[in-house]
């Protein structure tokens, strides 16, 4: 079963979801049984394919019943993982995840990095950096880790210059010591970056974001070349860790079975460790 969660509509579904998954969990207790009844939440896109053509088969084999629950933001996934909503979600990197967590007081952990799609820079209107110009307009996502990664790029593109010292996983504007190109910024929130290609001349945007709105990788200016901390993962609440669903989440992504799937559906991914 697959579901998308429209921003707008989220929190409207919520209160059912969380109903529903509260029962579920109730019987799980009254049975004395494991789990048998999973809900993996995920941004709409690629993380949510890989959990559907790769993960959810396996799981089902094993003899569990797997619903994908799908969003349209960042912040929902991780309010509903805390709350019993979901049993896990896929879609965020450990400085993300971590820095969410500490904010909102939530009790999550990161499970296993998952194969990723790197955030790249496009344009509907040049077809090379080079053709960047005093004043253009460049979109870039409006949360503070993804900022920091298009900044970075930014800077090595010779766009703009950054402080000295600074901190490259928490840099923001704040933080430009010279914009060299004159370059007009506009943050925006990371779903709605694709749509921004109509208006900017360049546009940061997530991986996730591009594929599922028709982009591909190969279209792609330039690409960042993602490091450890900027993979994506699963993460599930702290209290889950040790229970056997868990262990069957990470067998799955560690089997040959996924593998094959990134492989021959995700070409361009960065891979985990265990894939390499």
């Amino acid at each position: 079963m697959k579901k998308t969660w429209p921003l707008l509509a989220a929190a409207i579904l919520y209160a059912g979801l969380l109903s529903a998954c509260g029962a579920a969990s109730d019987s799980n207790q009254a049975s004395g049984s494991e789990k048998k009844e999973i809900k993996i939440g995920a941004t709409a896109g690629p993380y949510s394919d890989q959990v559907e053509w790769g993960i959810k088969p396996i799981l089902e084999q094993k003899g569990y019943k797997v619903s994908i629950i799908e969003f349209n933001d960042y912040i929902q996934p991780n309010l509903a993982l805390a709350d019993g909503s979901l049993d896990a979600n896929v879609f965020q990197h450990i400085i993300y995840l971590q820095s969410f967590a500490e904010d909102r007081k939530l009790d999550l952990i990161d499970l296993i990095k998952v194969p990723t799609a790197p955030i790249g820079i496009y344009s509907k209107k040049h077809q090379s950096l080079d053709e960047v110009e005093e004043g253009s307009k460049v979109a870039l996502p409006n949360d503070p880790t993804n900022q920091a990664r298009a900044l970075v790029m930014m800077q090595q593109f010779g766009w703009l210059k950054l402080k000295d010292d600074i901190d490259p996983i928490q840099v923001s504007e704040k933080d430009v010591a010279e914009n060299i190109k004159n370059i007009e910024l506009l943050p925006i929130e990371a779903a709605q970056l694709p749509r921004s290609l109509e208006d900017a001349d360049y546009s940061f945007i997530n991986g996730n974001f591009a594929l599922a709105s028709g982009l591909k990788l190969t279209e792609a200016l330039a690409l960042e070349e993602t490091p450890d901390q900027y993979m994506n993962l699963v993460a599930v609440k702290t209290a889950d860790k040790d229970k056997q669903f868990v262990k069957d989440l990470v067998e799955a992504y560690q089997s040959e079975e996924f593998k094959k799937v990134t492989e021959t559906r995700f070409e361009g991914f960065v891979k985990p460790d265990y894939q390499k």
